[in-house]
C-alpha cells in the first residue's frame, strides 16, 4: 500500500502547533494543582485520595474510549476543524461548570456537579484532539515533520512552564479560585483560535482510492511502523508514570526537604526547562539523521537520570538531574509527533489511527496505583527500598524503549509500504 504524503505543508509550525499550547497549560493546571484542592474542599482530608483517585480514573476512561471513535467519525466525513470548535465549546462549558461548583457549592452535592464538570471537560478536550492530532501527518510532508514535531513539544513544555508559573502567582497572591479557571480558559481559547483560524480546512469527503483503504484495527497492529511505534510509547509513558506521581513523596522520604510541595515545584520546572531546551533542536536533528538516533539519546538520559536519583547526595544535585532528565523528555517529545505522522498507515484514517496512538500515552497512567503499592510495599521493608523498586522499574521501561524503537522501520524517506 502507498499513501502519498502531503506535497508541501500549507500552515506555520507555530499556528498549528497553537491549540497543543493551550492544552498543556489547561491539563497542568487543572489536573496538578485546581483539582486535588477543589476535591479536599468538597470531601474534606479524609477521603481526598479516594475521591480524587476516582474523579481520574472517570477522566482517563474517557480518554482512551472518545479519540479512536471521534477520530474515525472525522475520518469519514474528511473533516477536522468543525470537531475542534464543538469540542473547544464543550471543553470551556465544562471548566465553567467546574467552576461554579468549586466556588458556590459544597459537599458530596457540590463534588458530583464538579465531576459532571470535569466530565464536560474530557470530552469536550478529547473531541476537539482526536481530530487536531491528524493535522500534521495529513498536512506536513515527512522531511518537515520532526521540525514540526519539535515546535509542538516545544510549544508544550512553555504551555505546562506557564501554568506551573501561574499556579505559583496565583497561591502567592491568594487569589480566588474563580482567577485560575478563567485563565485556563482564555490560555485555552486563544490559542485555539490561533490554529482555527490559520489551518486550512480540506472541503468535502476524503477521496478514497484503493491505494488508500482505511485498515481495520487489526490490519493497523499487523502494520509494523505502527505496531513498535505504539509499543515504544506505551513504554516511554510507563517509566514517566512509574516516577511522575511520586517526586512530592521522594523529595521528603529521599532528599529530606521539609517543604516538599514548593521543592517539588521547582523540581518541575526544572525538568520543564530542560526539555524546552531541547525540544525544538531534537525535531530539527530527527529530520536530518532520522528519528531513532534521537529517541536512543532521549531514552538512555532519561533511564540514567531516574537511577542516578536514587543516589543523588543533595536536593541541588537532584535539581541538576531533573534539567538532565527534561533534556532526554524534552529530545522524545520533540520526535514523539513525528514518528508517530510516520508510522500512519493510511491518509484515509488519519484522525482515527493517531486516536488509537494517543491511547499508548494515557493508558500507562493507570499504572500508577500498583505502583504506588509497590513503593508502600517497599518502603515499608526499609532503606527507601520503595523508591528504589519503582524508580528502578522506570528507568527498565525506558531502556525497552530504546531497545525496541530499533524495530520501527525508518519510513520517514519515500513512504513506499507494503501490507
Amino acid at each position: 500500500m502507498t499513501t502519498p504524503p502531503p506535497a508541501a505543508a500549507r500552515v506555520s509550525p507555530w499556528v498549528l502547533s497553537a491549540f497543543w499550547f493551550g492544552t498543556a497549560f489547561h491539563w497542568l493546571l487543572l489536573l496538578l494543582i485546581l483539582m486535588p484542592a477543589n476535591v479536599v474542599r468538597f470531601v474534606g482530608e479524609g477521603q481526598k485520595g479516594t475521591y480524587l483517585g476516582t474523579l481520574t480514573a472517570v477522566g482517563a476512561v474517557m480518554a482512551l474510549v472518545l479519540p479512536p471513535i471521534i477520530g474515525a467519525r472525522s475520518d469519514r466525513t474528511g473533516r477536522r476543524l468543525p470537531y475542534i470548535r464543538l469540542g473547544l465549546g464543550v471543553n470551556l462549558a465544562g471548566l465553567a461548570v467546574m467552576a461554579f461548583a468549586a466556588t458556590a457549592l459544597v459537599g458530596l452535592g457540590g463534588f458530583w456537579v464538579y465531576v459532571l464538570g470535569f466530565l464536560l471537560v474530557q470530552f469536550g478536550n478529547n473531541y476537539a484532539t482526536a481530530p487536531y492530532s491528524a493535522l500534521i501527518p495529513q498536512l506536513v510532508p515527512p522531511e518537515q515533520r520532526g521540525r514540526y514535531s519539535g515546535v509542538m513539544g516545544l510549544l508544550q513544555a512553555v504551555g505546562q512552564l506557564l501554568g506551573a508559573v501561574t499556579a505559583f502567582v496565583v497561591g502567592l497572591l491568594k487569589l480566588p479560585v474563580l482567577v485560575s479557571f478563567a485563565l485556563i480558559a482564555l490560555v485555552l481559547f486563544v490559542p485555539a483560535l490561533i490554529t482555527l483560524r490559520g489551518v486550512p480546512e480540506r472541503e468535502g469527503p476524503p477521496a478514497h482510492t484503493p491505494a488508500q483503504p482505511a485498515l481495520s484495527w487489526r490490519q493497523l497492529f499487523a502494520y509494523q511502523p505502527f505496531l513498535w511505534v505504539f509499543v515504544t510509547r506505551v513504554l516511554f509513558a510507563l517509566g514517566q508514570y512509574s516516577v511522575q506521581p511520586f517526586l512530592q513523596y521522594y523529595n521528603v522520604d529521599v532528599l529530606r526537604q521539609r517543604d516538599p510541595a514548593t521543592s517539588t515545584s521547582i523540581m518541575l520546572v526544572c525538568i520543564i526547562v530542560g526539555s524546552i531546551a531541547s525540544a525544538l533542536i531534537g525535531g530539527r536533528i530527527s529530520d536530518r539523521v532520522g528519528r531513532k538516533p534521537v529517541i536512543y539519546v532521549a531514552g538512555s538520559a532519561m533511564a540514567a537520570a531516574a537511577l542516578l536519583l536514587l543516589v543523588a547526595p543533595s536536593y541541588p544535585t537532584a535539581l541538576a538531574l531533573a534539567v538532565f532528565f527534561g533534556l532526554g523528555f524534552g529530545a522524545f517529545t520533540s520526535v514523539d509527533w513525528a514518528l508517530g505522522s510516520d508510522a500512519m498507515p493510511s491518509a484515509s484514517s488519519y484522525a482515527r489511527d493517531m486516536g488509537i496512538w494517543h491511547v499508548a500515552f494515557v493508558a500507562p497512567q493507570l499504572s500508577s496505583a500498583p505502583q504506588g503499592a509497590l513503593l508502600d510495599w517497599g518502603n515499608a521493608q526499609g532503606g527507601n527500598l520503595g523508591y528504589t523498586l519503582v524508580f528502578g522499574i522506570a528507568a527498565l521501561f525506558f531502556l525497552l524503549g530504546v531497545v525496541l524503537v530499533r524495530n520501527v522501520p525508518e519510513v520517514m524517506r519515500g513512504r513506499a509500504h507494503a501490507t
